[in-house]
């Protein structure tokens, strides 16, 4: 079925044939939705915390910080192209003629093409725009003025400004201060400063695009001195790639193998979930997780510190009562019915597990292992934001296939909507996933769990695509903060929509909380 060169591609990639055959497999079968068995809301799988509460986690984290190695990593190999998909689009089709023209004027509303140029001073990267046209004595005002809008996008998009095309988002302007611009790699350091360190040093890794890791370590070439002498801290930084082996087969509409013109199998990237490897790779204790575009100028910032201290706090007083019942469960001959009981009940009532209905254990060694095992994994608390629309997942109740309950974030891909029962408590759902995530991957022992065993597989994705024209069917794996932590023991807690701002297209950086405060001419 492989050629030669096809093996040399594996092998290359790091990849088994064994992996092939699963993809295949997997095209073949499908995958399964999920079964959702309940929404998690307030006070049934996500806790809202009073003021008296948050203080108190805040109070430990601020206690042990000093003391743990912290890293804050930040998925950021997403390219900026969509970001800029309707400016792409005008780009690419705007003929200039006088029908254009009336279409591009008549069209107002937020969002459009029009609203663009009107605002285009108050986006955060109109200075630098400014000064990319200067160098080629293009003056921007004229050609505003004389409505050269093809002109202006080739220096937004194209090598020959900006290039915003071919920059990943991480790199572009977000937030224009009164004496400098910050692109969203430099809030994520600000941020860093705040929670994410030790005292003496922040730790960041970024999960970027090989292609582009010079453009991020040239970047953190010329700020990172200003940063350390603003915060009197130093930074490390750090980068990892997506791993090829992580990489998947396409097919195309007859069920072959998507080759290229030279006879190679087409690989694409197995999406975030593909991530998880590279988290399983960090050593330190504490990790953040935060997308790249999820950030805030300094004045919207402090929300988001303070739940990213409670998170962690969350986390830090729930491991240790974790670590505290493994020791004692580790001491066969001393454990009780009594210290049993109140385990088994913690773990019911705040690791976001239920059991199978009528699981009854008769056996007293059978029923350690089975207390052990539920609480001997990775943890994680993840921020949950009321949901008001924003695309996405959102947490659940989900089925596993072992027929206990376990708390899930859920993508609308994974369920099956056209069954009216999964769909009611699917609209049920109250809160969405904003990625923010406190995770711990460490046991009571300090041995690193292996990442890599708690992925449920079962849950990929498959979708439709288009290459060179043609329609083709790419599998994707399990989401990282979807099926790829799965099986791990967590904590869902309500934090405030202020904490959630991301930039999905340009617009958003005219939102009230992106907004420039600061008058640019």
């Amino acid at each position: 079925m492989y050629t030669k060169s096809d093996l040399k591609q594996f092998k290359r990639r790091g990849i088994k044939p064994e992996q092939i055959e699963n993809q295949l497999e997997n095209f073949k079968q499908g995958f399964d939705f999920v079964q959702i068995r309940d929404a998690a809301t307030i006070n049934n799988g996500i806790y809202g915390l009073n003021d008296e509460q948050a203080d108190e986690f805040i109070r430990i984290f601020e206690e042990r910080m000093n003391s743990l190695k912290i890293v804050k990593m930040v998925p950021a190999s997403g390219s900026a192209s969509r970001m800029f998909k309707t400016l792409n689009t005008f780009f690419n089709t705007y003929t200039g003629s006088d029908e254009d023209y009336l279409k591009f004027r008549q069209d107002k509303e937020p969002g459009s093409i029009f609203s663009f140029f009107e605002k285009l001073k108050e986006f955060p990267f109109y200075p630098h725009l400014k000064e990319a046209l200067y160098k080629d004595r293009l003056d921007l005002d004229k050609l505003l003025w004389k409505n050269q809008l093809i002109e202006i996008l080739e220096y937004i998009l194209t090598p020959k400004g900006l290039n915003y095309n071919a920059t990943p988002k991480g790199l572009i302007d977000f937030h224009i201060y009164r004496d400098h611009i910050r692109t969203a790699v430099e809030e994520h350091l600000v941020e860093a400063a705040l929670y994410a360190n030790d005292g003496k040093e922040a730790h960041i890794h970024f999960t970027v695009s090989e292609e582009h890791i010079g453009k991020f370590k040239a970047l953190m070439k010329s700020v990172l001195k200003n940063y350390q002498k603003e915060f009197n801290l130093k930074y490390d930084i750090t980068y990892s790639v997506q791993s090829p082996a992580t990489d998947t087969v396409s097919l195309d509409t007859e069920g072959n193998l998507v080759r290229d013109n030279e006879g190679n199998i087409v690989f694409r990237p197995g999406g975030h979930g593909a991530l998880i490897h590279n988290l399983n790779d960090l050593k330190e204790d504490l990790i953040f997780i935060k997308n790249i575009d999820n950030v805030a100028p300094d004045r919207s910032k402090a929300d988001t510190v303070k739940y990213k201290k409670i998170l962690a706090g969350v986390l830090l007083k729930t491991q240790n009562q974790i670590f505290n019942y493994m020791k004692i469960l580790s001491k066969k001959n001393s454990i009780t019915d009594e210290n049993l009981n109140e385990i088994e009940q913690y773990i019911y009532d705040h690791l976001g597990y239920k059991p199978k209905e009528g699981l009854v254990h008769t056996d007293r060694k059978e029923r350690v292992a089975y207390l052990k095992q539920l609480l001997d994994r990775p943890l994680r608390v993840c921020g949950m934001v009321k949901n008001e629309g924003e695309p996405g997942g959102g947490p659940f109740w989900v089925e596993d296939h072992e027929h206990a309950t376990r708390l899930m974030i859920v993508e609308s891909a994974q369920v099956n909507l056209k069954d009216r029962n999964q769909k009611k408590i699917f609209t049920q759902s109250t809160h969405f996933n904003p990625v923010d995530i406190v995770c711990s991957t460490y046991n009571y022992k300090g041995k690193k769990y292996d990442l890599a065993k708690y992925i449920d597989n079962t849950q990929g994705f498959i979708t439709s695509k288009s290459l060179g024209g043609k329609d083709i069917k790419v599998q994707e794996l399990p989401g990282l903060w979807n099926g790829a932590m799965a099986n791990w023991n967590t904590i869902f807690v309500e934090v405030p929509l202020s904490t959630f701002t991301p930039v999905k297209t340009v617009f958003d950086l005219l939102r009230f909380e992106h907004r420039n405060v600061f008058k640019v001419e």
